[in-house]
């Protein structure tokens, strides 16, 4: 199969289009064609090599925890699922023609959302509701602040808080804020106006997807008790502030949660976008575009 290659860390040029051994499913796995893979910054932070110390790799090795795709073979133990099924998911190796899966991570894909639209959802939708249900530990009725809320995370973040009752502040910067409106927050926060912040009243919970001078400032905002969860590390001021409980986390594959997060957005209850796609070919390409930043998500195409 072809696949994309890392050989050794650094830029997108890094990456290489190559051959690689075709994988071979065992008992319980299911062997995915690969249609589309969503590229997430965790991506380009472990190629780059900043996340070896945490996360390192064994080169070369093949990037990628995004994708959508077909069922090629199911292995021995496996029920629910049968050669064609369309399905997206998380795995490992997803920037690859095919790739195993196990089902920890993985779902049929709901009507409405194509192969596109599905690649560029698994991790964002895992993260903004384990940031807010398992970190924050929302509650209906409390107020949280959401920052980067324009953002894959920050809007599963804030669809899930208003689901779950609480009164949700999307934290966005001020030219954000017309295009925040369609968010449908309680109320928008210009995360770089010093009049907004410093008007701001205590929350019960900060949920923060940006850190830096953001997080640092959000943490004296927290109620006593309160929680600052977050999905880039404590602030640096966290010492500070021992009344508040911080979470700091990494995201896991959790299947259901992520197939009715993505049959919310089928259904158009809120929306993650996808600002460009590129041929796997093109990963390199694809990788420099991501890191440019920006509110949609990048995917490949096999």
């Amino acid at each position: 199969m072809k696949a994309v290659v890392l050989h050794e860390y650094g830029g997108p040029d890094k990456l290489k289009y190559e051959d690689w051994d075709d994988p071979h499913g065992g008992d319980g796995q299911i062997l995915i064609r690969v249609t589309a893979a969503g590229i997430n910054p965790i991506d380009w932070k472990i190629r780059s090599g900043a996340m070896k110390a945490f996360m390192p790799l064994e080169l070369p090795a093949i990037l990628g925890y995004d994708y959508s795709g077909v069922v090629y073979s199911v292995g021995k133990g496996v029920e629910g699922y049968a050669e064609g099924d369309k399905v997206f998911g998380r795995a490992g190796k997803t920037y690859a023609e095919f790739l195993l899966a196990d089902l920890t991570g993985l779902s049929k894909l709901p009507k409405g959302l194509d192969h596109i639209q599905a690649a560029a959802l698994p991790v964002v939708l895992n993260t903004g509701e384990q940031l807010i249900v398992q970190a924050g530990k929302v509650q209906a009725g409390q107020t949280v602040i959401i920052t980067g809320a324009l953002g894959s995370v920050g809007r599963t973040a804030v669809w899930v808080a208003k689901k779950l009752g609480a009164h949700v502040i999307a934290g966005v910067r001020s030219s954000q804020k017309k295009a925040a409106e369609e968010l449908g927050a309680d109320a928008l926060l210009a995360l770089d106006s010093r009049q907004e912040m410093d008007s701001l009243g205590l929350v019960e919970v900060v949920a923060d997807t940006i850190g830096g001078s953001v997080g640092d400032a959000l943490m004296a905002k927290v109620k006593p008790g309160g929680t600052f969860a977050s999905v880039v590390g404590p602030p640096p001021n966290a010492n500070l502030h021992p009344t508040v409980r911080v979470e700091a986390f990494g995201s896991h594959p959790d299947a259901a949660s992520m197939r009715s997060l993505a049959e919310d957005i089928a259904n158009g209850k809120f929306k993650i976008s996808v600002d460009r796609t590129f041929p796997l070919a093109d990963a390199a390409k694809a990788h420099a575009e991501a890191e440019k930043g920006g509110i949609g998500k990048v995917v490949l195409l096999t």
